[in-house]
């Protein structure tokens, strides 16, 4: 079965020692305030570790990786935290009390969410962050800056398509489980736990014709980029000379490659990538620079 909530977890025989659970936060840059209501709920309701929930058992992550999730996203009060399956909401919330960010959860269990909201209004957050029972597959999270997760392999594999179509730039955390081939970009271990980290690459496969200023004119460069996540190759071509691209990086939007052209010198190509343009600054090995754009061909 699969869970529909994050800190929800589904328990195997093989991961006894490493329960599951889900945690999806985003950051939303100049979201308004969100006040609400908490729905009704019992007085006495407390989640107990290894309840019960649809096809999965509860368990909440350590406040220490919590935060150091947080730390290695770079959460600010700029950004628009996204909890998936937020249970207790403990992660919404020091999102909001502790970087400033405006947050919301999203979590299945109606009762989990009423305690949510409870818990920050204890917390003094009630104004900054929102609690909705949702489906995780079924809610749009589009505008986040930031995710955080604990999700089943499975889980995040089936997430990981809806996730690369975000904004590039976006992060995106998670606990315990990675994202198969498309490797994070950093990882932090906390109390035996560890921790990933991914940024949402721009999408750059393909063929980009390079305007670059040259004497009184200018050269166009025929540059093929190859993309696997968020490793870039390529080649450049001018003149019927084709030259391999070295130190190929791709952060976000930023893009970044140098080859050495048929002269001997060395290109150094840096800027940022929206949608079907680039544009950016090149430098020769001599030191002289230039303004580049570039429009994708194919």
């Amino acid at each position: 079965m699969i869970p529909r909530t994050g800190k929800d977890i589904a328990v195997t025989p093989s991961k006894t020692a490493q329960i599951l659970c889900t945690a999806l936060l985003v950051s939303l840059a100049g979201a308004p305030a969100f006040a609400q209501q908490a729905p009704a709920e019992s007085k006495d309701y407390a989640p107990q570790v290894g309840q019960a929930g649809k096809d999965v058992v509860w368990v909440p992550t350590p406040e220490a990786l919590v935060e150091r999730m947080l730390k290695m996203a770079g959460v600010t009060k700029n950004d628009y935290v996204i909890d998936l399956g937020s249970g207790d909401g403990r992660t919404v919330i020091m999102a909001a009390q502790k970087f400033g960010a405006r947050a919301m959860g999203i979590e299945y269990n109606p009762d989990m969410v009423a305690l949510s909201i409870k818990n920050a209004e204890k917390a003094g957050v009630g104004d900054k962050v929102k609690f909705v029972k949702a489906d995780l597959f079924e809610t749009d999270f589009s505008q986040a800056t930031v995710i955080t997760m604990y999700l089943l392999p499975g889980i995040n594999i089936k997430l990981r398509p809806k996730i690369l179509d975000m904004r590039p730039g976006t992060r995106v955390v998670s606990h315990a489980f990675n994202m198969e081939d498309w490797k994070p970009d950093q990882v932090a271990t906390v109390e035996g736990r560890d921790a990933y980290l991914w940024i949402v690459p721009a999408k750059v496969a393909g063929r980009w014709k390079v305007n670059v200023p040259a004497g009184s004119g200018e050269e166009i460069w025929d540059v093929t980029l190859n993309q696997e996540f968020q490793k870039i190759s390529g080649k450049a071509q001018l003149g019927g000379r084709s030259y391999d691209l070295a130190e190929a990086q791709l952060r976000g939007a930023n893009v970044r490659f140098t080859f050495v052209d048929g002269n001997g010198t060395k290109r150094d190509f840096s800027g940022r990538a929206r949608g079907d343009r680039m544009e950016g600054t090149t430098q020769t090995q001599g030191g002289t620079q230039a303004k580049w754009n570039a429009t994708r061909a194919s």
